[in-house]
């Protein structure tokens, strides 16, 4: 049995994880720490706090909280998805991801120790998971070769160095302290609850709307993309079976370009749309309503400043060690995704019009967010 504290849960990947960990494991008992902030949505965890899976709304930097915490429920097992992590963002201001990513890092291992090792309440029972990005490592060209876990580290984005920073305080408190860390490198997730800021939720929801499909430069940068469920099983793997120290790249070993990725969308949604012609009476603005093809509205956009081109892991290690291969082809996967948004249009609704609950100050981060949207 397991009592784990779980970082960021209230986002996209980390409620996803808490839904399959008590699925799973149904004696073990969560504490999810989220700050709320844009992305922090309560509505995330609906169904699933109760007697086993409790809320507390702070941020990871209130290192006195997070201790009291770990002594009062006697947690002794830290997943820490809490991050600023969304690469414009990044580069139009970087101070809030250094304080997220690397200070809360740091708050959280500071706050761990004293409780495991200092006062000892979970002495050798102990075990902090730190989930990270393959964005550290950089770009890639198309010859070379997938990202290891051995590829030197080459931040290109203030999010990605500030990850890099994390994964770094994480060894460190490893090999100086003693303490029981593992670390996961993932690719780009998607599936059910992704905040519409990203790629794939956001082409759904623009064309519900009509609105056009901004596509990046030419659209050919490439990323490997991971089912979240299926994220979620390999770091269920790493906490069971993986060795203390170790780090592990988890990767849906399915690398797609951008503009294919948005052409795939449209595709799906098109036959949607003729397999059930109610959604044309929900979703009227959408053009498949009319028989108008989807990709109708792509349109490609000035590029990112320092794009990277193509990330690709490699996921040898964690195959062999621990056995895990993904489990959903990326069809299958964004059918999934794509009829989960067509069947809780409320959740996203909510998030466009305002409507759910955020801080007060993260307001004008979701007002700029839904602008950009939108447009």
């Amino acid at each position: 049995m397991r009592r784990m504290l779980v970082t960021g849960a209230a986002g996209f990947i980390g409620a996803n994880f808490v839904r399959y960990w008590l699925d799973k494991h149904p004696e073990d008992v969560i504490v999810v720490v989220d700050a709320l902030t844009y992305a922090g949505n309560r509505a995330n965890l609906e169904g699933v706090l109760g007697q086993r899976c409790s809320l507390v709304a702070c941020d990871i930097n209130e290192t006195e909280t997070i201790k009291s915490l770990l002594r009062e429920h006697k947690l002794d097992t830290i997943v820490h998805f809490a991050a600023e992590s969304h690469v414009d963002r990044s580069i139009e201001g970087p101070d809030v991801f250094i304080e997220a990513n690397i200070l809360g890092t740091h708050s959280l291992l500071k706050a761990a120790r004293q409780v495991w090792q200092s006062e000892g309440q979970a002495a050798d029972n102990h075990h902090f998971h730190h989930v990270s990005t393959d964005e550290v490592y950089g770009t890639l060209t198309m010859e070379e070769p997938a990202f290891s876990e051995d590829t030197p580290y080459a931040p290109n984005s203030p999010y990605s160095a500030s990850k890099a920073s994390s994964d770094f305080l994480v060894r460190s408190y490893h090999h100086t302290y003693g303490m029981n860390v593992t670390t996961s490198n993932c690719s780009n997730n998607y599936g059910p609850y992704h905040f519409p800021e990203k790629l794939i939720p956001l082409i759904i929801i623009n064309l519900l709307h009509g609105k056009s499909l901004p596509i990046y430069g030419d659209g050919k940068n490439i990323r490997d993309w991971l089912y979240v469920e299926d994220h979620a099983r390999g770091i269920e793997l790493i906490l069971d079976k993986g060795r203390i120290g170790e780090t592990y790249n988890i990767g849906g070993v399915n690398e797609w370009a951008n503009i294919d990725i948005v052409k795939l969308i449209c595709r799906l949604m098109d036959e949607r749309f003729t397999d059930d012609p109610t959604l044309g009476k929900r979703f009227s603005q959408c053009p498949a309503a009319t028989g108008i093809p989807c990709d109708s509205l792509i349109t490609f956009v000035t590029d990112r400043a320092g794009h990277d081109f193509r990330y690709a892991i490699d996921t040898t290690r964690i195959r062999e060690e621990l056995g895990y291969t993904p489990s959903i082809t990326f069809e299958n996967g964004i059918r999934n995704t794509l009829d989960w948004y067509l069947s809780n249009p409320a959740w996203w609704q909510a998030i466009l019009d305002g409507s759910y609950r955020v801080r007060p100050e993260s307001r004008r981060t979701v007002e700029r967010l839904m602008e950009r949207l939108t447009d």
